[in-house]
Order: structure tokens, then sequence, then C-alpha cells
């Protein structure tokens, strides 16, 4: 996940009030959460850590995702996608309108 400042800030908050049968989770969101910056040409460099613990490769995709973006390897996030298309939609989204 890839947050702007503000949305992190409010993302971090939620997940700091978690109770202690939560801190494993806490640890994985907040523990290995890190600053990055936007280089001149619009570029954000990701840690090799991090690239590793996301399965990221050459190819990966940004998906904005209201307040936060996703990043996901390119060819992870096409099978992802068509196991959710398999599933067929929720309930909840049956009488959805556009």
């Amino acid at each position: 996940m890839v947050f702007p400042r503000p949305a992190w800030e409010a993302f971090r908050d939620k997940i700091a009030a978690l109770p202690m049968s939560a801190s494993g989770w806490k640890r994985i969101f907040l523990g290995n959460a890190m600053d990055v910056e936007i280089d001149s040409a619009s570029r954000v460099l990701i840690s090799p850590e991090l690239r590793a613990a996301a399965g990221l490769s050459k190819d990966v995709m940004l998906l904005g995702m209201g307040s936060h973006f996703e990043l996901w390897d390119a060819a992870r996030y096409t099978a992802h996608e068509a196991e959710v298309m398999q599933q067929g939609m929720p309930d909840v989204l049956k009488d959805f309108t556009f």
C-alpha cells in the first residue's frame, strides 16, 4: 500500500490503536512502513526489502483505492483479478449502481 501523508497518518493511528491481540499485524503494517521521496521524474524508489516482501518484479501496477494506492506485481495482479472474477459478484454489489 502507498499512502499520501495525511491518509497514512489516519491509517497509522487506527492501526496503532488496535489491541495487543493484533500485535503481529501492527508490526507488519507499522514496522515495515517507510517514507519515500518522489524524484524530479515523478518516480518513487521502492526499497529492495519492500519489493521482495510484496513480490514485485520488473512490471508493476499502481491501483488507486480512494485513500491510498496498491502497488502490485503486474502478473500477480492479473492472476488475482482473474480469480476474483471467477468467484462471481458478491451479494453486497448486486444492487450497486453507477
